[in-house]
């Protein structure tokens, strides 16, 4: 019996040193996966993750990826289903908009420096040359169109409504058309090729850059909300993952800010960078 005994004890004990063994080896392999795809759109935020952030992960032992995108529905389609790993295009509201359209959990990690919205102008060099009666294209999309008014008021050039929502403002919530200014709602992408057309044209960061556009000869650069700039997002199950931690502080680095100052002039910084 005490032989007996022995040896249901020395199998039990190695039967749970193996299963430690394993679990532990199984832990280390977890740990030791740091192969990851960043998807980005193609152009100024692709390049941010090309120029500023894989070059610091990958000096933390990472194996980095940019997948690049084309459209604003496949990357958070692509991170949902495990595709990629992160993803840096969006500001808080689409984000947030997109998840509960779609029934995802997207978290932001931190928010980047943005490309700002600008009006630009080939006829006037400076706001106090704006005619009266000057045509403006806008974007037609709601959310755009907000920061394009907000832009214009904070160029002194029209007010509006005190009561209204700064993330629906409309053409219906201006006051005081200082200008006489008209307006003129065209798809975003087509505002860069506007300023040819019209007297002035409210043009998206992101879309100013990928049409060479220089955001320094904005006669209006937009003073942009938090919400407006974009993040690095994230499955919400992953948040407290290494990666996204790494990911945080790779964001958070002087090496990062070095490579925006030397890099994306005329991009706005975040309130956490300033």
């Amino acid at each position: 019996m005490k032989n007996f005994v022995l040896t249901l004890f020395l199998v039990l004990t190695i039967g749970l040193l193996a299963a430690c063994g394993n679990g532990e080896e199984a832990t280390a392999g977890k740990e030791e996966n740091k192969e990851v795809k960043i998807g980005a759109t193609a152009g100024p935020y692709s390049d941010m993750v090309n120029k500023a952030i894989k070059p610091i992960l990958e000096k933390n032992g990472y194996t980095v990826e940019v997948v690049e995108f084309s459209d604003y529905i496949q990357p958070n389609l692509a991170l949902s289903k495990g595709d990629i790993n992160a993803n840096l295009f969006q500001h808080k509201v689409y984000m947030e908009t997109f998840a509960k359209e779609h029934k995802l959990e997207l978290s932001e990690v931190i928010v980047v420096p943005t490309a700002p919205m600008g009006i630009f102008s080939n006829k006037f060099s400076s706001l106090d040359e704006i005619a009266d009666g000057s045509s403006i294209a806008i974007p037609n999309d709601p959310t755009n169109a907000a920061r394009a008014f907000l832009i214009l008021q904070d160029a002194g050039l029209i007010k509006i409504d005190s009561a209204a929502d700064p993330l629906t403002i409309s053409e219906k919530d201006v006051q005081d058309n200082v200008k006489s200014l008209k307006f003129q709602p065209i798809e975003a992408a087509q505002l860069p090729r506007a300023v040819d057309s019209v007297d002035l044209s409210a043009v998206p960061g992101n879309f100013a850059l990928a049409a060479k556009m220089d955001l320094l000869d904005a006669l209006q650069l937009e003073n942009m909300p938090e919400q407006y700039r974009n993040r690095v997002v994230v499955n919400t199950k992953d948040l407290e993952s290494q990666f996204a931690k790494d990911l945080k502080a790779a964001v958070e680095s002087a090496e990062f800010e070095k490579t925006i100052d030397e890099e994306f002039k005329g991009f706005g910084k975040p309130e956490w960078m300033e």
